[in-house]
């Protein structure tokens, strides 16, 4: 059970915080920046196979080492790294790729990405202490 708790307590959480983060942004940061190479609409299988796949690294590289070692600090750092990792990859290859892609981006994104894997990691580490206790 406490793989279950881990996942969705991260999946929820994550999406919660990255709905917010891009209903907030989108129209600020990435439109005004991408322009006319963004979809006018989200294509939704590859978000949902994101938002499915991306809170399971999120349990395996940083939930459940802070459980394990009992430290929310852990799940913090290596949420963080995580995301710091995860998300300067996908920046630095479409700042490499994409003509409208611009550092400026990179920075925002790869710091928004840094910060969600550490609140992700931690509040699901906190929350799937407590339901398993």
């Amino acid at each position: 059970m406490t793989y279950l708790f881990a996942y969705l307590s991260t999946l929820v959480i994550f999406l919660i915080c990255d709905m917010a983060w891009l209903g907030t942004m989108a129209s600020r940061l990435y439109r005004p920046t991408l322009g006319d190479i963004l979809l006018t609409d989200v294509n939704l299988s590859p978000a949902v196979a994101f938002y499915l796949v991306y809170p399971a690294g999120l349990v395996i590289f940083a939930v459940l080492p802070g459980l394990k070692s009992e430290s929310l600090a852990q799940a913090a750092l290596s949420g963080a790294l995580f995301g710091f990792f995860s998300y300067l990859t996908y920046d630095l290859t479409n700042q490499a790729t994409l003509r409208n892609w611009t550092s400026q981006l990179s920075l925002f994104d790869v710091t928004w990405g840094t910060l969600l894997g550490a609140i992700s990691a931690v509040a699901a580490c906190w929350v799937t202490a407590r339901l398993t206790a």
